[in-house]
């Protein structure tokens, strides 16, 4: 694929879109910054106003949209390159993704919007972000004391990472969830039984940034009806069980001269076959790390899974401290391959517009400042960087002492990341130290 035609492509008609396909009503949705989809559906006569005009939300019911009540309606104006059909969730439905407008320009709080911002600068640079986002999640149960349990009861093996016997008895689920992605031509290549007992990922091929983030955000959506619709729950919570692994959100990041990848250099003298620019952005990334988790680990819950000593299967896959290396999954940023880098710090519960947005503005400050990361697994250089935040208020505070990473969140034109770092205190004050049904209340179906 080419990245460049994925961003250029001409945007289609929507009401010409969801008339072919016989829809008869569209999710109209956008997401706060905790990465909430708000929705309103819109019914199939109604389309042309959908185009045209948006639709009107109360953006202080909404969420944490940097609103109060006395402000005016937030008009979400749908983009039709994201407009998704989505008759396995119900006959007839679809789906589009929205920019947030407030009196005619576009909201700066809206992840989407922050999105935008970031890549234009990218742009100006000659540069583009392409994203692949690993999406793994749990099936759960809840008995009537509120109890939370694997789905399938019979996954509880040590060590249950690919058992093909796990993957069978969730196979209808599975199944459904890679036809829709295939229906929808995202590219399911594997699906796959993850670490903890009841954990899955199902991996869909890379796409420019704003593409990935879109097709997260859909993709969390119909896996959760999906399991609804067959009496599970599916929880992206980053740590839903004290003694087994996490839920992440590994992404894995290029950048792109048009249609040319700006990482490979086969000539790489440290072997992992990465450009000089690669190996700056790489470094931008761990200079920024601390407060990179602010963003890409944005709740309580976040740091149950980063300070984990153990789990039932004998590791986290969470690191401690920001590290890079090849094809090691203990670090921070993990280099498969000279194509692409892996950050590996985020969770389930990360917004993925604004974990692109501040990844590529912690990236692109490396390549400014032309950082270079040091040798690739040095065990000496890792340990002397420091630790990652081991609870979310110091996250916040690196992220309010970190002037690109909050600018990242700042390029709309608003000062959203002082909003953001205010609602994420307010969220550790109130559940830090909690546990049980109040933590699981908050989280397990949040995202």
């Amino acid at each position: 694929m080419t990245i460049e035609a994925t961003v250029t492509a001409p945007a289609p008609d929507l009401a010409e879109l969801v008339r072919a396909d016989g829809v008869e009503f569209v999710l109209a949705v956008f997401v706060d910054l905790t990465g909430k989809p708000c929705a309103k559906l819109v019914p199939v006569e109604a389309i042309e106003e959908l185009r045209d005009e948006g639709v009107g939300f109360a953006g202080y019911a909404a969420g944490a949209l940097g609103q109060q009540p006395s402000d005016p309606d937030i008009m979400a104006l749908p983009d039709a390159s994201s407009y998704t059909p989505l008759p396995f969730v119900r006959p007839g439905l679809a789906l589009v993704h929205c920019d947030p407008h407030v009196e005619g320009k576009p909201w700066p709080y809206a992840p989407r919007v922050i999105l935008r911002a970031a890549l234009e600068r990218a742009e100006q640079l000659g540069l583009s972000l392409a994203v692949g986002a690993e999406i793994e999640y749990f099936l759960v149960n809840r008995d009537e004391h509120g109890t939370l349990t694997v789905a399938d009861s019979r996954d509880t093996a040590a060590q249950p990472c690919y058992d093909a016997r796990g993957l069978t008895r969730m196979y209808d689920h599975l199944t459904a969830v890679s036809k829709a992605m295939n229906t929808l031509g995202w590219g399911n290549y594997a699906n796959d039984h993850e670490d903890g007992n009841g954990q899955f990922e199902q991996n869909f091929t890379y796409a420019d940034a704003l593409t990935t983030a879109d097709r997260v955000i859909t993709m969390r959506y119909f896996v959760s009806m999906l399991a609804e619709q067959r009496g599970m729950t599916a929880t992206f919570m980053p740590k839903p069980f004290t003694d087994r692994t996490g839920t992440g959100m590994h992404m894995h990041l290029s950048l792109w001269r048009g249609a040319e990848p700006a990482f490979p250099d086969a000539a790489d003298p440290r072997g992992l076959g990465l450009s000089p620019l690669a190996y700056s952005f790489v470094g931008g990334i761990l200079d920024h790390a601390r407060a990179l988790q602010a963003v890409i680990a944005p709740t309580v819950n976040s740091y149950k899974r980063t300070g984990a000593v153990s789990t039932r299967s004998g590791a986290t896959w969470s690191p401690r401290r920001a590290g890079y290396g090849g094809n090691d999954r203990t670090h921070f940023v993990r280099v498969p391959d000279g194509n692409r880098v892996e950050l590996r710090g985020g969770d389930g519960a990360a917004n993925p517009y604004l974990a692109a947005a501040a990844a590529l503005a912690a990236g692109l400050d490396g390549i400014d400042r032309a950082l270079d990361p040091g040798t690739p697994g040095d065990p000496a250089a890792t340990a002397a960087r420091p630790e990652l935040p081991p609870t979310l208020l110091h996250a916040v505070d690196a992220l309010a002492a970190d002037p690109v990473v909050s600018g990242a969140l700042d390029a709309a034109g608003a000062g959203v990341s002082q909003y953001f770092g205010d609602v994420k205190r307010e969220e550790f004050f109130a559940w830090h130290g909690t546990v049980g049904q109040w933590e699981l209340d908050r989280y397990l179906t949040a995202f």
